[in-house]
């Protein structure tokens, strides 16, 4: 429940506990109504502080008995303070228990023990063990643990915590027994525990010192046959951390459950990671090209963990992206090398741009290492994830991958079993490189994105070219004044053959890597010895995640597209041409001008689309129109009409001067071979799509008819997918409406199917808010499971020509959800309150509705925390 003050957590208060656990046995007995709970705590004295007060964290509890060196304590022998118990403690070893009982079936938050489906599951991170417990709940108190849970045989047959297994067996009653132990000290929120009735499927994986783990997934029976692709992903990941990082897993047994019903995407709780059921299973009848990366990268991102995080975790939630940036690197390393890097590059930066550039670009803006929080739940944030993973990138790129590493294993070795911080792991790159990265370190410290911008000089006579930089970073809240950042600038410079020119200069360069290294607010370079004046391919691989302004002609931007050697840098060069002519087009509309699309920008799609020396991904990608988030962002006042209005006729240019040439690449990419999930068939069938949705966005009749084909005699979900939002992106009704009846009438059993067909009609051009709330009214739709909110709600924001309808009901739709989930899913609430963050930069009539809507939420009674906190900082803006 919201206080009239909510408290602030400030880095700078940070300070260590009086007193550190050493060691917790916890028994957890479920009945049919209640769960009891019983922890004894061995505790040590902290030798580093004077104080002798005992803090335990605790919420949603009742309190049975507590006890302290075996003595019962009473009311007056401790105090509670909102979620803290406090007790004086004299002796420098003690043993303090706790019985209280707590109810699971209830827990709608997903947070701490709670029921998913018919199983019940936990939660813990960030702060969810103390609704387990009484715990000195925080991530710098590290103990090793030894769980017991005791239930009904029948109805929970398995039981699950983290560590080996040493003991189980049967008890009076029709209930059991099973003991765990873990022998790797764990922060709580690494605590993980699971009884249900689970089917299992069972591999093994041979390290590379020649030990066997057991790998173990459980789900539930109807999920059995969905599981193999995730134990393929899950070994494919362990062999790859040996050979790359030579990290080795260190438990017997490697053990992943899937849940219905979960906040996020999967947590890395020590040797029992519980999972997202939509991010671990996988069939080909099921699962798009899109969700078998993604469960590979997520089965990747929770197994790197088990170092990254979990032998090595964070001394406090301010330093949370010393695991999440450092472990997305990895997890991203990893898809680069399994797949295609450049498209995974392009992937990256594309999610960067839509999502951590807006959030740095408002209300919302926090460094990757925040200073302050009321509620850290609101910190699991692109720019500490995403952002974090690129200042991680940009160590690699200075250091070099070979420094890098030994980095990381200095990193590892020294912190194995402590609690860090940012500042430790960036100080172990800098010994072993032996580069003073001091300056660097503003990157976690200083929020906002830096904006680049370039210029040039050619002098021809004396066969010089100058590129002038010029660094900056707008202010962000609490932040007015920024110094200047260490940005590696990766470039190249192309003849007019489109080869790359050779490049000397005395300026900060390595020519190993084409890295050029920035530190001050302005710097000048010196290229000599050059012939002709060259077009300069900038920050190629997206090497650092800044705001690049260079004033290219629309012609330089397409001589790039079509020639650039860097894959990224050519997707680059289109976005940009992309972007550049929407925004024309929009000021254009606004003042009433006919809507024009450039002719260069018509060739050059028509050039790439006909070009078979990319491969199909590449294609693909640079066929594809930036989204709305990053045409938003790229405005300083935004008038949605106007940008829906350009984008609109783009892809109408784009469709029906192409049409043949959309019909000849569609049917060329069709195949009848089975089901194969590589790069290469992935980037087929991606290009397939595009092809097929611009196809029908030109007109043809036979496009309609090759979809509907498409969709039935698709053998796999990619193909069906693309044929069915091809046609829902048209206005052929009667199709739509066949299409998605099949649909569901086949799939309705298959959770995972009726996610995506929940968010295939949310997504829809001309959806309603009506029709939204009909959807929610729906047998499928269930308000208390994440996946199908986000499916539905995240849909229709994301369908943005819907969302935004000037009458303002989509505005008014989401405000009355969050109030709803802010009683049953305060996390979830939380996070679709970004979708207003915005406002300010609306124009007057949409700014306004936006404004009403926050100050909607804002008025819900018990308002959460988590929802608090994030509408009052957008309603600030």
């Amino acid at each position: 429940m919201r206080t009239q003050d909510p408290k602030t957590i400030h880095l700078k208060d940070y300070r260590q506990p009086d007193f550190w656990v050493k060691h917790t046995d916890l028994t957890v007995r479920i009945f049919d109504d209640y769960t009891e709970v019983s922890s004894q705590l061995a505790l040590n004295k902290n030798a580093n502080t004077p104080g002798r007060e005992l803090v335990l964290n605790g919420v949603d509890q009742e309190i049975i008995e507590l006890s302290l060196n075996g003595k019962t304590l009473s009311p007056s022998d401790y105090r509670l303070d909102g979620e803290n118990l406090i007790l004086n403690c004299a002796d420098d070893e003690a043993v303090f228990a706790a019985r209280t009982r707590i109810y699971p079936q209830n827990n709608t938050s997903l947070e701490g023990l709670y029921q998913s489906g018919s199983m019940f599951c936990t939660q813990c991170e960030a702060e969810g063990f103390r609704k387990i417990t009484f715990y000195p709940d925080r991530p710098d108190v590290m103990a090793t643990f030894t769980t017991r849970i005791e239930a009904d045989k029948k109805r929970f047959p398995v039981l699950l915590a983290n560590g080996n297994p040493i003991e189980d067996g049967d008890l009076d009653g029709g209930r059991h027994f099973a003991t765990w132990n873990d022998p790797h000290p764990k922060p709580s929120y690494l605590f993980a525990m699971v009884a249900g009735q689970l089917a299992r499927q069972d591999d093994t994986f041979t390290t590379a010192s020649g030990r066997e783990v057991s790998l173990r997934i459980f789900v539930e029976p109807q999920n059995a046959h969905k599981v193999d692709f995730a134990l393929a992903s899950l070994k494919k990941s362990m062999r790859w951390d040996e050979e790359r990082f030579g990290r080795e897993y260190d438990l017997d047994l490697f053990m992943i459950v899937a849940s219905d019903f979960f906040n996020m995407g999967a947590m890395e709780n020590k040797g029992l990671n519980i999972f997202n059921s939509a991010a671990v299973l996988a069939t080909p009848d099921t699962s798009k090209d899109m969700s078998f990366e993604r469960i590979e990268a997520i089965i990747a991102h929770e197994y790197f963990h088990n170092w990254s995080g979990n032998r090595v975790t964070c001394r406090d939630w301010f330093q949370l992206s010393l695991k999440e940036g450092f472990t997305v690197f990895r997890d991203s390393e990893f898809t680069a090398d399994m797949h295609d890097r450049a498209v995974k590059r392009i992937e990256d930066v594309i999610e960067l741009r839509a999502r951590q550039f807006p959030e740095d670009n408002g209300p919302m803006a926090h460094p990757v290492r925040p200073s302050s929080y009321i509620e850290i739940n609101n910190f699991y944030t692109s720019t500490v994830y995403e952002k974090g993973a690129e200042v991680v990138r940009m160590i690699q790129t200075l250091i070099g991958q070979e420094a890098f590493r030994k980095g990381s294993d200095l990193y590892f070795e020294r912190f194995d079993g402590q609690a860090v911080t940012t500042d430790d792991f960036v100080a172990c790159m800098s010994e072993v490189s032996g580069r003073d990265l001091t300056q660097f370190k503003r990157w976690y410290s200083q929020a906002g994105t830096p904006r680049l911008a370039v210029s040039e000089q050619f002098d021809a006579n004396s066969r010089e070219y100058r590129l002038m930089f010029r660094q900056s970073c707008p202010p962000t809240p609490g932040q007015d004044e920024k110094s200047p950042f260490v940005i590696p600038v990766k470039l190249g410079l192309l003849g007019a053959d489109g080869q790359d020119l050779p490049i000397n200069t005395d300026a900060d360069y390595n020519a190993n890597t084409q890295v050029l290294t920035l530190t001050e607010a302005e710097t000048t370079v010196v290229f000599t010895g050059v012939n002709q004046k060259p077009v300069p391919s900038l920050l190629r691989d997206f090497s650092a995640p800044v705001r690049l302004s260079f004033d290219y002609a629309d012609d330089q931007l397409a001589f790039l597209a079509r020639n650039d050697a860097n894959g990224f840098n050519r997707w680059d060069a289109l976005q940009q041409l992309y972007l550049r002519s929407i925004l024309r087009l929009a000021e254009d509309h606004r003042a009433g001008r006919d809507l024009s699309v450039p002719s260069v920008l018509l060739d050059t799609v028509s050039q790439v689309a006909g070009d078979a020396e990319l491969s199909h991904a590449i294609r693909a990608r640079m066929l594809s129109l930036p989204g709305y988030a990053i045409l938003k962002d790229a405005v300083d006042e935004i008038h949605i009409d106007a940008l829906i209005a350009a984008r609109r006729k783009v892809v109408e240019r784009i469709a029906s001067g192409n049409r043949d040439l959309w019909r000849s690449l569609t049917e060329s990419l069709a195949s009848t071979a089975p089901y194969e999930f590589n790069a290469a068939e992935a980037g087929r069938r991606d290009l397939q799509g595009v092809a097929l949705w611009y196809w029908l966005k030109a007109g043809d009749q036979a496009a309609f008819d090759f979809a509907a084909d498409l969709y039935r005699q698709a053998s796999n979900q990619t193909d069906r997918s693309n044929a069915l939002r091809a046609v829902l992106a048209g206005d052929d009704q009667a199709l739509q409406d066949d299409m998605l009846s099949s649909f569901y009438e086949r799939w309705k059993s298959d959770n995972q199917m009726v996610e995506q067909w929940l968010s295939l009609q949310a997504s829809a051009p001309g959806v309603t808010a009506a029709d939204i709330d009909a959807l929610m009214q729906h047998e499928a739709f269930d308000v208390k499971n994440p996946n199908k909110v986000r499916s539905v709600i995240g849909g229709f924001a994301n369908n943005v020509e819907c969302f935004h309808d000037a009458d303002g009901n989509g505005y008014q739709l989401v405000a009355n959800m969050i109030a709803k989930l802010n009683a049953l899913n305060p996390q979830i609430a939380a996070r679709l309150v970004t979708l207003f963050s915005d406002w300010k930069r609306f124009e007057p009539q949409r700014r306004g509705l936006m404004q009403a809507a926050l100050k909607h939420i804002l008025s819900t009674p018990d308002l959460s925390r988590d929802v608090f906190e994030m509408a009052e900082r957008a309603l600030k803006g």
